[in-house]
């Protein structure tokens, strides 16, 4: 560095990035004096203390709020590819002759990584104007003037490590091993479910990471699209996000071209020229294709491109080498971006939402009940809006329907996308809390009980009105999209997938169910609770046993079931949440 011994700043090499083949990193943050904003985690964790009926009624920021916040975050951030010996203290010294550091943290990828947030915009700039573009030897640099660097030092050799140890934090979910360890040393099933949540969810890290990943393709958008804006969506801004999970991004154009006060003065209207085609589809596609093209072949650390453009929804999937990302990339699709908003007041509104459906996507996947292969399986966005239907029907409900948030809503809450009404009330702190106090072991047991025994082949899931209602059409399962509501959003589920998920669910009932009469003690090490529900060889251990039992299947469960329901009004008065030691020998 020329001012204090270290090296220059030099952006990536673009085609070493692009012939290097991609794999998910492991992901590690290395966390640092001051590094983590504790305010801002503070801020987006909605969902209160982790101890049932302990709610935070703090003030709740609003989704919008927190998209923005995090979003001029983002834009006042640069991500640095640094070699793997170099001083923290050079380094920061030297980004600070551009402008104050509001914020820093270094993660393991495909090498050392650093994310810098700056107090001011002003201070990306000057960075950037001390910074060269790289010779090439036998290959050519494309000059593109991304917020991505490559730091380099220029006198490698009088170079040693002045980094004193960091204490490293895994951004991977926790291997099966560790989790149930975690999991049998736990207390309770309240506390099993609240410890999964913690190890799963994403790190203020991660999020950051996110954001400014959005914040660097909006970068290449913007060269074609100015005032363009590129969006999470999904599991990484809904609260329902996991540790590795995909990033979704919404290219949001809606911005562009509209009318301001101050141009709508006289007697004159100007509009832009602009190239007109058949249909908004049509259009879709095409400002997906040019940007794929952008990414493939400008992008720094873009690779793996695939421009799906015949899809329903029209995207661009590529892997995001840097961040570990995989990313789709898609526009015109506003709705979804509402559904993440509706997901985020729905999960901020009591602390046992996200526990619960954290523990349900787990057991699913666990059982092969989901998979990152498209096909004819339950989806997480279904096992989301099964949760919140089954919460929505408790006494009293712990969540509220949708009508209820649309009749709450002000003028400023309506929302019209396509036809379609997205109204819902944005701010939290005027919807009323629930007076329900059941344990998330409760709600796990009697979540599997109800769709162990609902009517699939005649009901359908509705979150809008919150009750059951008659099927519209022969689909093995029918959950309502709560915006477009003529479609179904587990359409693609097969009979045999539902029959899967009603016989793990029957099963999985029966298992807590039995727990209750004979939990092994904590020196045991046997697995209970959620734990033993996450053993895949549990249904086979079980189906054995349920061949040397002459009755048929069908008929033990429904006893079962009966057993449990008519003792449910016994264990909602006596669950506490602890874990009891049985004293059979």
């Amino acid at each position: 560095m020329a001012a204090c011994g270290g090296g220059g700043l030099t952006c990536l090499s673009l085609c070493a990035q692009r012939n290097a083949r991609f794999q998910r990193p492991a992901f590690r943050p290395l966390s640092s004096p001051g590094t983590v904003a504790a305010a801002f985690r503070r801020e987006e964790l909605p969902s209160g203390s982790a101890e049932t009926g302990s709610e935070d009624r703090s003030p709740k920021k609003r989704f919008t709020e927190l998209q923005k916040e995090r979003r001029e975050q983002a834009q006042r951030t640069v991500l640095i590819h640094c070699p793997n010996k170099i001083s923290e203290k050079k380094f920061l010294k030297y980004l600070s002759q551009h402008g104050p550091i509001n914020n820093h943290f270094f993660y393991e990828s495909f090498g050392l990584y650093a994310v810098v947030e700056f107090c001011q915009k002003e201070s990306i700039h000057s960075l950037k104007n001390g910074t060269h573009t790289p010779s090439m030897v036998t290959e050519a640099a494309i000059p593109f003037r991304s917020r991505f660097f490559n730091l380099k030092l220029k006198n490698p050799s009088n170079q040693t490590s002045e980094r004193p140890y960091i204490q490293s934090s895994n951004q991977l979910p926790p291997s099966s091993k560790k989790l149930f360890e975690l999991l049998c040393c736990a207390e309770s099933i309240d506390d099993q479910l609240n410890t999964l949540l913690k190890e799963f969810q994403l790190t203020e890290e991660n999020t950051r990471l996110r954001y400014l990943t959005c914040s660097l393709i909006e970068d290449i958008a913007a060269a074609y699209f100015p005032d363009c804006t590129v969006r999470p969506f999904g599991s990484s801004v809904n609260t329902f996000w996991k540790l590795g999970c995909d990033l979704d991004m919404f290219l949001d154009l809606d911005e562009i071209g509209k009318l301001s006060t101050h141009k709508n003065i006289g007697n004159f209207l100007v509009e832009f020229q602009v190239k007109n085609v058949p249909s908004e589809r049509i259009a879709t596609q095409k400002i997906l294709s040019v940007i794929g093209e952008c990414l493939d072949h400008f992008g720094p650390s873009c690779v793996g491109v695939q421009k799906i453009l015949n899809a329903r929804c029209p995207l661009v999937r590529f892997s995001h080498q840097a961040s570990g990302f995989q990313c789709d990339l898609t526009t015109n699709n506003r709705i979804a971006l509402k559904s993440s908003e509706l997901l985020y007041i729905y999960g901020a509104l009591d602390s046992r939402v996200r526990a619960l459906v954290f523990s349900v996507r787990c057991w699913a996947r666990a059982h092969s009940l989901t998979t990152s292969i498209p096909g004819a399986w339950i989806t997480n966005f279904s096992l989301t809006m099964m949760v919140i239907f089954f919460l929505q029907q408790r006494s009293p409900p712990i969540l509220p329907t949708l009508d209820s948030l649309k009749t709450l809503a002000d003028a400023e809450d309506k929302c019209i996308i396509e036809g379609n009404n997205c109204t819902f009330i944005r701010d939290l702190n005027k919807i009323k809390p629930s007076e329900n106090t059941e344990t998330l072991e409760l709600l796990l047991k009697e979540f599997f009980e109800y769709f162990g025994n609902f009517a699939f082949n005649k009901n359908s899931i509705n979150i809008r009105q919150g009750r059951e209602q008659n099927k519209p059409d022969s689909s093995p399962l029918h959950i309502q999209n709560p915006f477009e509501t003529s479609l179904n959003i587990s359409k693609n589920v097969s009979q045999s997938q539902l029959q899967k998920f009603v016989d793990l669910a029957r099963e999985s009932a029966w298992i807590l169910q039995e727990e209750d009469k004979d939990r092994p003690s904590p020196s045991s090490n046997q697995p209970w609770g959620l734990a033993a529900l996450l053993l895949s060889s549990v249904t086979n251990s079980k189906s054995l046993a349920k061949k040397k039992n002459k009755r048929p299947a069908s008929e033990r469960i429904r006893n079962l079931l009966d057993s449990i329901k008519s003792n449910s009004t016994e264990n909602a008065t006596t669950a506490n949440g602890k874990r009891t030691i049985s004293t059979h020998t």
